[in-house]
């Protein structure tokens, strides 16, 4: 393995730009991945001429120019919005939180009018400029209704916990509009790579200077690793679990054009187990079979050794024990550890990409 000047545990982003950024840089690289196939999470493959999005929706979007160049280098980005509904007993509501979710909800026309309600509904909640908990935070920015309605029974079944026990920072970015604009994200640049995002991985790791191989997990000594598995796990949870959330999807192709009429809906309610199903054909605005469509339900669940971690769970508690375990990181010297489980943070797509190039700068400049 002296061959090689790093081996990059995981093909997901942080590790295909890491590989490809090194190996433009003459370094010559081992890829390997537990999975059977590349791209990590992001991983598209086709059915019926639909892209489907293997481990959830996936919806790129950033305001740095920067990162926006530089993964159009490897795929054609189509216009795709995201513009998900919410559905709550039955009855749907526009998301994010905005003009036309107000006006279903209370029948208000101005953004005054929102406004008036909202801070009616938190006053009345007696919650004051400092939430101590979701549940606070969400009814300071939404008001009761939809906070009720559209947020409680969806974080709860997404984080598997009460909302008054979870942080409030974790909806502090929650998206909350006075105009008539269902865009969910602020960003400047935003939309799906037609023809998917595995395409992107592939591209990035299609180097002479870099070997791939999959189905292999991690447990040989390299000379430089990128490490982007759960940093607790490397350190055989020495000093304890760190708390992840886990996911199940349930796929099924249906004989018919179209199902729901948006790429995510969202069900708010605690009732229903799941919390969105996407019907993958219209990231791609209905390209694929006319005949036919593939949705996915997505279910979260408690993770256990063995499950695959989607989310960290980024409480007090968890933070801390993360913080014990970058010193140990420290002591390992030929260890660069990176991504959503390697750092044990939230990233969206663009903030991995952007990681990665630091990452990259800081060991070969």
């Amino acid at each position: 393995m002296k061959a090689y000047d790093y081996l990059v545990v995981g093909a997901g982003l942080f590790g295909a730009v890491f590989a490809h950024e090194a190996a433009l840089r003459g370094k010559k690289i081992k890829v390997i991945e537990k999975r059977d196939h590349i791209a990590g999470n992001i991983y598209t493959h086709e059915v019926d001429g639909i892209q489907v999005h293997q481990y959830g929706a996936h919806i790129f979007h950033t305001s740095d120019k920067q990162i926006w160049d530089y993964v159009n280098q490897f795929a054609t980005f189509n216009r795709y919005t995201n513009s998900p509904v919410a559905n709550y007993k039955g009855k749907m509501y526009n998301l994010p939180f905005n003009m036309n979710t107000f006006n279903e909800l209370w029948g208000t026309k101005t953004p005054q009018e929102a406004m008036n309600k909202i801070a009616e509904q938190k006053s009345a909640a007696k919650i004051t400029d400092q939430p101590k908990n979701l549940e606070e935070q969400a009814i300071s920015l939404v008001g009761t209704d939809i906070y009720q309605k559209l947020v409680k029974g969806y974080t709860e079944k997404q984080w598997g916990q009460k909302a008054t026990d979870l942080p409030a920072f974790i909806i502090r970015r929650l998206p909350v509009r006075y105009t008539y604009d269902n865009n969910y994200f602020n960003d400047t640049y935003q939309g799906i790579p037609i023809g998917g995002y595995t395409q992107i991985v592939e591209k990035m790791l299609d180097h002479p200077q870099i070997d791939v191989k999959t189905g292999v997990d991690f447990f040989e000594d390299y000379p430089r690793v990128i490490f982007t598995g759960m940093i607790d796990q490397y350190f055989n949870y020495q000093l304890g679990e760190l708390e992840y959330r886990s996911l199940r999807f349930e796929s099924e192709e249906l004989s018919v054009d179209n199902y729901q009429g948006n790429a995510v809906v969202n069900y708010t309610d605690a009732e229903t187990p799941f919390t969105r199903i996407i019907e993958h054909k219209h990231f791609e605005f209905g390209k694929g079979d006319k005949n036919k469509t593939v949705i996915t339900r997505e279910y979260p669940v408690d993770w256990k050794r063995g499950d695959e971690p989607y989310y960290p769970v980024n409480n007090k508690r968890n933070n801390g024990l993360y913080k014990q375990y970058t010193e140990l990181a420290k002591q390992e010297g030929n260890v660069v550890f990176g991504g959503r489980l390697g750092q044990y943070r939230y990233y969206d797509m663009h903030q991995v990409i952007h990681a990665a190039l630091l990452a990259v700068e800081y060991e070969l400049g």
